[in-house]
């Protein structure tokens, strides 16, 4: 079994990855995360894309 890796997204934690054979399977820790736990990546690069697509980072007030 292979050693568990940290998925951030905008420097929080977004889930966890662990190797699979030649597949990466992505453990959410929460939401929006959740919508790919247990999806299989090619590559840890390819988890970290995925869950960074389903949260943005929020934009700075203009008018604070």
């Amino acid at each position: 079994m292979s050693e568990p890796l940290v998925v951030e997204v905008w420097g929080k934690p977004a889930g966890f990855v662990l190797k699979e054979g030649k597949a990466f399977r992505f453990h959410a820790l929460g939401q929006p995360f959740e919508k790919i736990d247990g999806t299989e990546f090619n590559t840890l690069g390819h988890a970290r894309l995925a869950a960074a697509a389903l949260q943005q980072p929020k934009a700075p007030c203009l008018s604070c």
